[in-house]
């Protein structure tokens, strides 16, 4: 079995014991200051969208601020769903609990602020489009939810998904990692993964507004119902036929593209 050894001097449980001591119950401290610095997030976006409604592309800001704001948007819809994992992982360490899971939740993000760079490029291409060819933006908006659509269906997906809803096996891999940075990077390869699986989801933000809170509230619940339910991935395919069938309805009507217009309505 893999040993499960802490940096910092600390003592982590090993074999099959340290592993089922970490698999009784998902609920610590630790998972319940997640969810408390999602809940501070979700307040703290929805405030800046209030100041941001009507607002297309990068809503007029620079790649920096823009991609501050994009984590911190990730960090709302992303975390409650990085909850269990977090919960888990904390019950294989025995010391420096909050500061472990703090640089676990760190690496997370870092991925997610990555992923910020090409956002903020495909919301000035929606934002360019929306204001000089519309009848491209129209194009745009049918191609980001057939992406959408197809990704949810595609093995990749799959394989993502199922990395993401078994934490347990990923502790396994985390169990080798070693030195100061060892939680930071365990952090990132499970927000790599939750990348790969989620990034679908999100691309959607480009067409509905990347501010538009109903939105973000819709594909948080989706990617909290695809991780933690049982019937997760069926409702991943799901989701996965519903945007296709948006690609199609959105040809139609275009109002359901809000992000790809020149004056949208962007929250509901």
């Amino acid at each position: 079995m893999v040993r499960l050894t802490g940096s910092a001097g600390s003592a982590d449980p090993s074999g099959s014991a340290g592993l089922a001591q970490a698999q009784a119950g998902f609920v610590t401290r630790e998972a319940g200051l997640v969810l408390i610095a999602a809940a501070g997030a979700w307040a703290a976006t929805a405030a800046l969208a209030r100041g941001m409604a009507g607002m297309t592309g990068t809503m007029g800001l620079g790649l920096a601020v823009f991609v501050a704001v994009w984590t911190l948007m990730m960090t709302a819809m992303m975390l409650p769903s990085v909850a269990p994992t977090a919960s888990l992982y904390a019950k294989t360490v025995r010391s420096n609990r909050t500061l472990r899971i703090a640089a676990l939740v760190a690496g997370y993000l870092a991925v997610w602020a990555a992923a910020g760079v090409p956002a903020f490029g495909l919301a000035w291409l929606a934002g360019w489009m929306a204001g000089k060819h519309p009848g491209g933006a129209h194009v745009l908006a049918v191609a980001v939810f057939a992406a959408c659509g197809v990704y949810q269906l595609t093995r990749l997906k799959d394989r993502c998904l199922a990395h993401c809803r078994s934490p347990l096996a990923l502790l396994l891999h985390y169990g080798s990692y070693r030195g100061r940075f060892r939680d930071m990077r365990a952090g990132t390869h499970h927000g790599a993964y939750c990348l790969g699986c989620c990034w679908g989801l999100m691309v959607i933000l480009v067409a509905v507004g990347v501010m538009n809170i109903a939105a973000m509230i819709g594909l948080a619940a989706v990617v909290l119902i695809e991780k933690t339910w049982r019937w997760g991935p069926a409702a991943g395919r799901a989701a996965g036929a519903a945007a296709l069938a948006l690609a199609v309805i959105v040809i139609w009507l275009p109002w359901l593209a809000p992000g790809l217009h020149a004056a949208p309505s962007m929250m509901s």
